[in-house]
């Protein structure tokens, strides 16, 4: 329990890193797909780097946080098979760092860092009237849809697919 406790701490922080890595040094609008129509229809294209180097920075970092989060699923699979886990083990854990991810993705990014601290809103000011009088982020009924139905579906469907072996 503790293994996997550690685990979805990790894949929360390889997600922060992406986040920060997307919208502070690559700055690229195609990695805003999950924003607001409204918000994806007012981004400027930023051409300029924040500073030299920062593009380079950022998918540096991108990177490194997609091999961090393949190294969880890595690691807790292997785990798993390791201690002889079985099914409902399996899927708990699965289940477990998921929940924690998304229970951390909506109050740190959706919270806090969109409407309370305004990061998002710091590096792109003209989604500023986007979510100016939101008390939460935009995106409620996904967040939930995913946190109740989608990511214990997909950890179901791994813990099966881990039993198998």
């Amino acid at each position: 329990m503790l293994l996997t406790i550690f685990l979805a701490v990790v894949f929360c922080a390889s997600i922060t890193l992406m986040l920060i890595s997307a919208v502070a040094f690559v700055q690229d609008i195609k990695f805003f797909s999950s924003a607001p129509k409204e918000a994806q229809e007012v981004l400027i294209p930023r051409e300029k780097e924040l500073f030299y180097g920062a593009r380079v920075m950022g998918w540096t970092l991108m990177i490194f946080s997609m091999v961090m989060i393949l190294g969880v699923g890595v690691v807790s699979i292997w785990d798993g098979f390791r201690s002889g886990y079985t099914f409902a083990q399996f899927f708990l854990r699965f289940v477990l760092i998921f929940t924690i991810y998304k229970i951390y993705d909506m109050t740190c990014f959706d919270y806090f860092l969109l409407m309370k601290f305004h990061f998002f809103q710091h590096y792109f000011p003209e989604v500023e009237s986007v979510y100016d009088g939101r008390k939460y982020g935009y995106n409620i009924k996904s967040q939930l849809l995913k946190l109740l139905v989608i990511f214990p579906a997909v950890s179901a469907l791994a813990a099966w697919i881990c039993t198998l072996f």
